[in-house]
């Protein structure tokens, strides 16, 4: 994937073969197949994946069209703009959402940067749940009649809070984050989304922007991952934000504090859902016990794993 240049400026360090073909032109096909081995020496688990994403992005086309038009050569413009998201992927491991400048969640299209953690799939296991307990509250009258209250801590890109706004337009959301710059950008998507009248967003630590307040349901997406395991983590994670990830030695300081803070701020028979990482499922079920919740619950992910705790509020 070269225009004449040294081996270095063609795709992040590819070998001398691929860099020798001069000014020949390369088409779809033969740039994602070079890519995709270029990614996996690099140990990219989605190296195909990835090599498409970022083509389809450089040519500002969709991924289909990769197929359609895979003979299709590419202009030395193209190539320029592919070249250096494919090194960055390779060399700096940036994620490709931060690539893209966008990640797709709930369907919907949210703005991301290195100041939000990137939403991931097995967080619509969260929104998921919380649709259901809305849906229940909602048929058992639970409010007489008044909006259902969401509340959503730690809402980092928005993902989350935006995709209940769409599948909920009677209830009241609001969502809160310590980062300001984190609700920059959940102030941008909601733009984008054209929900921001139907988000209130706060800024301050879990329940401290909504003190005197109650809510149904309350969910959160906290950081849960041990900082011991730092070394070990895919070095992807380190373009994300530290504070969106990582929560004492054992993962659980937020989620402690957001246990032991939650029952002031629940309604009579709220829930509140919580996603955390599987091994923690049977301590953090224990915290909840120990805070006066009832009705516990874990939801599963796609890969079957337990990934959110639900626990109710008493009633009385």
């Amino acid at each position: 994937m070269s225009d004449g240049n040294s081996t270095s400026a063609a795709a992040g360090g590819a070998d001398q073969g691929a860099a020798s073909s001069g000014e020949r032109a390369w088409t779809v096909l033969e740039l994602l197949r070079w890519t995709t081995d270029y990614f996996r020496r690099a140990g990219i688990d989605s190296a195909r994946l990835d090599a498409e994403v970022l083509l389809a992005h450089a040519l500002d086309t969709e991924r289909l069209r990769l197929y359609v038009d895979y003979e299709k050569p590419i202009l030395a413009a193209e190539r320029d703009r592919y070249r250096a998201l494919v090194q960055r992927r390779a060399t700096e491991r940036v994620p490709v959402s931060q690539l893209l400048g966008e990640r797709e969640f709930w369907s919907l299209t949210f703005r991301v940067t290195g100041d939000v953690l990137t939403p991931r799939p097995e967080t619509e296991t969260l929104v998921e749940a919380a649709l259901g307990k809305v849906g229940a509250m909602a048929q058992g009258a639970l409010r007489d009649g008044d909006p259902i209250r969401v509340l959503d801590l730690g809402t980092g890109s928005g993902a989350i809070a935006l995709s209940l706004a769409f599948e909920l337009p009677h209830a009241e959301i609001t969502a809160t984050d310590l980062s300001e710059p984190a609700l920059q950008i959940a102030t941008e998507n909601a733009d984008q989304l054209h929900k921001r009248e139907r988000i209130r967003l706060l800024a301050g630590d879990l329940f401290e922007p909504v003190a005197s307040e109650r809510f149904d349901v309350v969910v959160s997406n906290p950081p849960y991952v041990a900082r011991d395991l730092m070394a070990s983590l895919p070095p992807e994670l380190s373009h994300e934000p530290e504070m969106a990830l990582f929560a004492g030695a054992d993962g659980l300081d937020v989620i402690r504090r957001l246990v032991a803070e939650a029952g002031d701020h629940l309604s009579p028979g709220g829930w509140l859902l919580i996603e955390l990482s599987p091994e923690q499922m049977e301590v953090v079920m224990q915290e909840l016990l120990k805070a006066g919740f009832v009705e516990l619950e874990r939801h599963f992910d796609l890969a079957k794993l337990p990934r959110v705790v639900g626990a109710r509020w008493p009633v009385v």
